[in-house]
């Protein structure tokens, strides 16, 4: 579609300014997720899908907020999420009132309509609440037309979607700045708002009292107890988190969010509202190391499907949906501050070896708990055929850059072929096993140091973090005299102040080329303990565990000096590895290394 560049006025206008990132919180229902501001703002919310046009484009300098917020600018704030949900219940102090406002995406999902829920409640005091709802369909190249009032209901439409809001008959529409109302609110009352953008007219009625029942229901199906776990509370919400990015049709979105900086102005600024493959088979290892759960199943059969649709061909990336990821462009807003205002992404048409790799061990995973089904079976077959035939190949590999013959690429598919020979009878079962050990020899050859650790590359001798993830899987094995080598190596070149970084950058030093790798520091966790260092491992754990936001929710990356979050957030891979660590390193784990 056409992004317009006459706009109204902006988030720069002062009704939203931006906030440090570890201060947002995230609400998601599997199809799409809303960005909320410690005011009480969302400021960031696409609609109908992941990868459609925001409606509330805030957050990156766009047009479009829902406001619901104490009228006395003399407060603090804060808030926390109900246990293994992702309903968020924001809190407001002010001089003479205490304000809660709970927050969620109404679950069930469908991917063609949006239900957002609000409840304002006074705890103390009586309080007088403001609400400014702004939808500005297209980025905020659109304003919401047609607004009418309706047995108390408003509707608008524009650009495909339609806009119902219940709970503020006496709000006025203001052409230039949509809905505007105040309420009052004593001690004990409360007030729900409830919003819906969709694709079509004729939905059911907006009852909050229903919708709030069948989403806590929902909540409670969707995330297993973690008690027997490491940092019970965490790994749960971490499960919560990678429920809330996965969609109905099993595709899990990296992160919620697009073109937040890795570093400012850095150019490192990319649309995360996709589904990696990779980052999917990271959700469904953690899962399959504490159990047979829903999640598990979501990954293997979106896996299965984009393999046998695409064989060789398979990309590494796709929309919630199957589709192909769109190309990257621009969208002419000033973006979130050091960030820009990208869109699509170009890793969806790299080849990277490693996704066949990590759909293979996958797979195994599923096998292990008698849940590989039909498709996962023949995809796995379709996945060692492109492994067959590509492995000589340069790859974009884990960090997505230039093609090069990487080792991690290599060693994933060996650990994969491996895992999925334990699994297949007879001949197939043989034949991943040669390929597996025809590999390695290669690799071996190419890439380990005479030192005895891993190169980063075949033509680079450098440290490498990604390597740490292979031997977290098991491969190289525990007792391979490369794996405490390569993991000292590493941590000697790659670590600082308790925290992991990728790799080293030749233009400037740890911490200043790029923030911690959150993933990487995980990894660690996971390496060490499989090497026998039980201590180190929660050392490593406990460090990087630490580093996320007051809502609890990791970013890609994490400024050490500056204790702040970088980059799109939530990322998934981040809490997998959280989850995958909380099961391992207490010895409770469903599925082996």
């Amino acid at each position: 579609m056409e992004h317009r560049t006459e706009r109204t006025p902006k988030a720069s206008n002062g009704l939203c300014p931006p906030w440090a990132l570890r201060d947002y919180a995230v609400l998601a229902d599997g199809e799409r997720g809303a960005l909320v501001d410690p005011e009480g703002r969302i400021v960031w919310l696409c609609a109908p899908r992941w990868h459609s046009d925001a409606v509330f484009s805030a957050l990156i300098g766009g047009g479009g907020y829902f406001a619901v917020e104490p009228a006395d600018r003399w407060h603090v704030w804060g808030g926390a999420y109900e246990d293994g949900t992702l309903i968020r219940v924001s809190r407001w102090v002010t001089a003479d009132c205490v304000v809660e406002c709970r927050d969620a995406l109404a679950m069930p999902a469908s991917p063609d309509r949006l239900v957002l829920l609000r409840r304002m409640r006074v705890r103390k005091g009586e309080a007088r609440l403001r609400m400014r709802l702004d939808a500005r369909p297209g980025f905020g190249a659109h304003r919401m037309r047609r607004p009418r009032l309706e047995d108390g209901v408003w509707t608008a439409e524009a650009e495909g979607l339609y806009l119902r809001l219940a709970g503020a008959p006496g709000a006025s529409w203001e052409p230039e700045e949509g809905l505007r109302g105040e309420f009052r609110l004593r001690e004990g009352e409360q007030r729900d708002l409830v919003l819906e953008f969709a694709t079509a007219r004729g939905n059911p009625r907006l009852d909050a009292g229903e919708l709030w029942r069948a989403t806590e229901r929902t909540w409670d199906d969707a995330v297993p107890d973690c008690s027997g776990l490491v940092a019970p509370r965490d790994a749960r919400h971490a499960y919560a988190v990678l429920r809330g990015l996965t969609s109905s049709a099993g595709g899990m979105v990296a992160a919620a969010t697009t073109s937040l900086p890795e570093r400012a102005n850095a150019g490192r600024n990319y649309d995360y509202r996709f589904a990696w493959l990779r980052d999917q088979c990271y959700a469904g290892l953690a899962v399959a190391a504490h159990g047979p759960h829903q999640l598990l199943d979501s990954a293997v059969r979106f896996t299965a499907e984009r393999i046998l649709a695409d064989g060789e061909r398979t990309r590494p990336a796709y929309t919630v949906s199957g589709d192909p990821v769109p190309a990257e462009h621009t969208l002419d807003l000033p973006g979130y501050p050091g960030g820009s205002d990208r869109i699509g992404n170009h890793a969806g048409r790299q080849f990277q070896l490693d996704t066949f790799g990590e759909a293979l061990q996958l797979f195994a995973a599923a096998a292990h708990h008698d849940c590989l089904t039909k498709d996962a079976e023949r995809a796995a077959v379709v996945a060692v055929d492109a492994v067959e035939r590509n492995w000589r190949r340069d790859d974009a590999g884990l960090w997505e850059l230039e093609d090069r013959w990487w080792t991690h690429s290599r060693l994933c598919v060996v650990g994969g072929l491996r895992r999925m020979g334990a699994v297949f009878p007879g001949a197939h079962g043989r034949r991943c096993a040669e390929l597996a050990e025809t590999i390695h020899a290669e690799t071996r050859r190419r890439c380990l140091h005479p030192d005895g650790h891993w190169r980063r590359a075949a033509d680079d001798d450098g440290p490498e973090a990604a390597l740490l993830v292979t031997m977290a899987r098991g491969w190289p094995a525990a007792d391979d005299p490369s794996s405490p080598v390569t993991r000292t190596f590493i941590e000697e070149r790659l670590a600082r102040d308790g925290y992991l970084y990728r790799f080293d950058h030749p233009e400037a030093p740890l911490g200043e080329a790029e923030g911690a790798f959150l993933l990487c520091g995980f990894a660690m966790a996971l390496a060490t303990h499989r090497l026998g260092d039980h201590v180190g491992a929660f050392r490593w754990f406990e460090r990087t565990r630490a580093a996320c936001g007051p809502s609890g929710l990791f970013a890609e990356e994490y400024d050490v000096r500056q204790r702040q979050l970088r980059g799109n957030a939530p990322q998934a891979f981040v809490h997998a590895l959280l989850l995958e660590c909380a099961a391992r390193l207490g010895g409770s784990s469903a599925a082996p290394y």
